[in-house]
């Protein structure tokens, strides 16, 4: 079961990390260049930091469906999913709208990458964590 959930984990990070560029590099690209007070040149970003933050939360949501989902399901992992993305996107959206002054597409553009990203993992997470013998029925 270690070595399945390290594989999930390796998996969400990926499927966390590809639409994080997409989101951020290219959809928010021109939004973020409005406030450039609030956020740090790109020669000072501490991305090292960041993609660890983005591993440990996906170690996070691995670990948290490995122990606690039942059964590990595909319709279980889009249910956790959702509200794990709800969960963590109102924070980080709406949130940070609440306190920065950020745009409300911006927040809006975190809140639901933040879900639709989620239910991805979840997706992947219930499919790498399915019990064996019903891999092998499938």
């Amino acid at each position: 079961m270690l070595k399945r959930v390290l594989v999930a984990t390796a998996a969400v990070f990926v499927a966390w990390s590809v639409p994080d560029f997409a989101i951020h590099g290219v959809i928010l690209r021109s939004v973020y260049a409005q406030t450039p007070a609030l956020w740090r040149p790109m020669g000072e970003m501490k991305m090292v930091l960041m993609y660890a933050t983005v591993l440990v939360a996906a170690a996070c949501f691995v670990g948290i469906f490995a122990h606690l989902v039942q059964p590990k399901s595909i319709g279980a992992g889009i249910e956790y999913g959702l509200l794990f993305g709800i969960g963590t996107g109102i924070s980080m959206g709406y949130g940070t709208y609440s306190v920065m002054p950020i745009s409300e597409d911006m927040a809006f553009t975190w809140f639901v990458g933040s879900i639709i990203e989620a239910v991805v993992a979840g997706i992947i997470t219930a499919i790498m964590l399915k019990p064996k013998k019903e891999q092998a029925n499938s």
